[in-house]
């Protein structure tokens, strides 16, 4: 009987195999469930916007022309400083204009001498007919005389009218209201009447008006009521995104519409309506609209930090059910949020997704779920 003791042996060590094996899956079944960090999410109505490329717009901008010609003698406005409608912008060499209202004005006293004369002589003839010691032709040419002595002296004071209008045009002054730029004209300078080049320019910069394009298909939804009634009650007012990535403090409003699609391109001309008044938006700054398009009801926003994808390139995230187990989900995916992704199916109201540890675990894992901390409010 040699081998018995051989086979013995064999059972023996079979046996001590098997211990340290059910011994190592014991200790590998109670170990402590991975600790992740969570964030449960919560539905709601969610109003999606799109972002149009657009620049601003002055609201109102005039550029100031001399009126009557002459020699610039003085300035008198601050340079980008603040100016109101009728305010003295320059002042252009009046002498020869107070030399024609000078002239005017006694024209105006000589055209009164020739109607008062006339009149004294057209009643005297009159007087002298009724005696028959004139005739009808000479008290004709009385009245005449005096009719053509009141026209010339209507003549005469239209001409004091314009020769005053002139003289008042001598002193340019502001068309509107608003931020004057920098003078295009010095003090002692040659100015025309309807000069091609402006002496100044002045905008109003509060309110200010942004003109973005939109596709002409968005326009007609719009117009049909379709974005109207995917906005129901959402709020209706648009924000700007400046050329800095920064946001701006004031929402703004649609204004009007271009009544006319570029038939290169496909789009039309918006133009919105935004306070200033801090004067931070200028002409010509490029700037982004976010403007609202349609509400999507019972909507998740899922960090996209938490989203991943699988083989097949579909959305996924990994949440954590009632018994603390890990559950992959597949995901419908609408579009990005700033950081978020708008998820629409997959996930619903209450559900903790993972959005720490992520490497740690897989599905079906046991894990230790802990809800991220809200970040810390800025004093």
């Amino acid at each position: 009987m040699p081998r018995l003791p051989r086979v013995l042996a064999a059972l023996l060590t079979l046996s001590l195999a098997m211990a340290t094996a059910a011994q190592a899956q014991q200790a590998q079944g109670q170990r402590p469930p991975t600790p992740v960090t969570v964030l449960t999410l919560s539905a709601q109505d969610i109003t999606l916007t799109t972002r149009l490329p657009g620049r601003i717009v002055a609201s109102g901008m005039a550029e100031v022309r001399p009126q009557v010609a002459g020699i610039i003698i003085e300035r008198l406005f601050d340079e980008g400083a603040e100016v109101f409608e009728g305010e003295a912008l320059y002042r252009i060499d009046s002498a020869s204009y107070e030399a024609r209202v000078a002239a005017a004005l006694a024209a105006v006293a000589q055209a009164e001498a020739t109607r008062d004369s006339a009149r004294r002589e057209a009643t005297r003839l009159q007087t002298l007919l009724e005696r028959n010691v004139t005739s009808e032709q000479a008290v004709d040419d009385a009245l005449a005389a005096r009719d053509a002595a009141e026209a010339g002296l209507q003549v005469a004071e239209a001409q004091l009218v314009a020769a005053e209008i002139d003289l008042d045009r001598t002193t340019v002054t502001a068309p509107l209201s608003g931020t004057v730029g920098r003078s295009l004209t010095t003090r002692g300078a040659l100015v025309t009447a309807g000069q091609a080049q402006p002496l100044a320019v002045i905008r109003t910069l509060d309110p200010v008006l942004v003109d973005v394009t939109m596709s002409a298909a968005e326009l007609i939804a719009w117009r049909r009521g379709h974005m109207e009634e995917a906005l129901g009650a959402a709020d209706r007012t648009v924000s700007l995104t400046l050329a800095d990535g920064g946001g701006y403090d004031h929402t703004g409003t649609l204004r009007a519409a271009e009544p006319y699609v570029d038939e290169r391109t496909g789009v039309v001309v918006l133009r919105m309506e935004f306070p200033n008044p801090d004067k931070m938006l200028l002409p010509g700054m490029y700037v982004q609209v976010e403007m609202p398009q349609g509400v999507i009801e019972n909507a998740i926003l899922a960090p996209q930090s938490a989203i991943g994808r699988d083989r097949r390139g579909r959305p996924t995230a990994l949440v954590v059910t009632p018994e603390n187990i890990v559950e992959e989900r597949a995901l419908t995916v609408l579009r990005d949020r700033g950081t978020d992704w708008i998820v629409t199916e997959g996930l619903a109201d209450g559900d903790r997704i993972i959005v720490a540890g992520l490497q740690k675990v897989a599905p079906g894992a046991a894990v230790a779920p802990e809800e991220r901390a809200e970040p810390a409010q800025a004093n």
